[in-house]
């Protein structure tokens, strides 16, 4: 199907947003990955965007990703031209800018830590939680090693890579004390044995969230690219309403 592109200013900076489905049907906002872009969720948003009842699917580049501005290449940049907060902001000013006032969020690792930080800002804003293989925010001990630069130049901007990597191994201490402000519904999927997330970390994130539910797919990491269907099946009836229970699907 047809995806329309569009440069939204926001916060600041120029964000882009792919947008499928119809304009009066309920919003879902996809959050990628950490080195990926928006397209990541083409063929998730493609299914939720034709399903008989349809959603206005919004699928943005997080800044420093894609299309979407990078700040961090601006003369006099620092980290915290990727902070967690700053990208949570982009997303609230997106919202705003797309003159949407409740949205269903899901997020993929990076993506998952934006929308966690979106759900504990604005509570109001966000209907439903989709939280797809993100850890606790709990400093690893050893600290992990820096993410070595390839040798091509990637896709991204490579000072956001610095950045996360640096807040990973320090994560804010408020990110997890106010855990209690996601009200909403809230579903954690995690990616089973072979993902390289540590699924203990899932599964404190999941105990910690008030109105969360656990669901593991045995996929790996990328759960919704390489088990669609499962993801599928879940998240949908996650969002309809229906009770998912906390389970594994093999």
């Amino acid at each position: 199907m047809d995806t329309e592109i569009r440069a939204v200013k926001a916060h600041g900076i120029t964000l882009a947003c792919r947008v499928w489905g119809p304009e009066d049907a309920p919003p879902v906002l996809l959050l990628h990955c950490r080195g990926a872009d928006g397209t990541d969720w083409t063929p998730i948003a493609e299914r939720l965007a034709t399903r008989a009842v349809p959603y206005r699917v919004y699928a943005p580049d997080l800044r420093g990703h894609g299309t979407s501005d990078w700040p961090g290449t601006e003369p006099g940049a620092t980290a915290e031209a990727y902070a967690y907060e700053a990208m949570r902001d982009d997303m609230l000013a997106l919202l705003t800018a797309l003159g949407v006032e409740r949205v269903d969020v899901i997020g993929h690792s990076l993506g998952g830590i934006v929308a966690y930080l979106l759900a504990q800002e604005a509570p109001g804003v966000v209907r439903r939680l989709v939280l797809e293989d993100v850890p606790a925010p709990i400093a690893f001990d050893p600290p992990r090693p820096p993410t070595e630069r390839p040798a091509v130049e990637p896709p991204f901007d490579w000072a956001m890579i610095e950045a996360t990597d640096a807040r990973a191994n320090d994560p804010d201490p408020m990110w997890w004390d106010h855990m209690g402000r996601i009200t909403m519904p809230t579903l954690v999927i995690a990616g089973g044995p072979t993902s390289g997330v540590p699924q203990d970390r899932v599964a404190v994130l999941a105990e910690r969230i008030p109105d969360a539910r656990l669901v593991t797919v045995d996929a790996g990491h990328l759960v919704h690219e390489n088990r669609p269907e499962e993801f599928l099946a879940v998240v949908e009836a996650f969002l309809m309403g229906e009770q998912v229970t906390s389970r594994t699907r093999s």
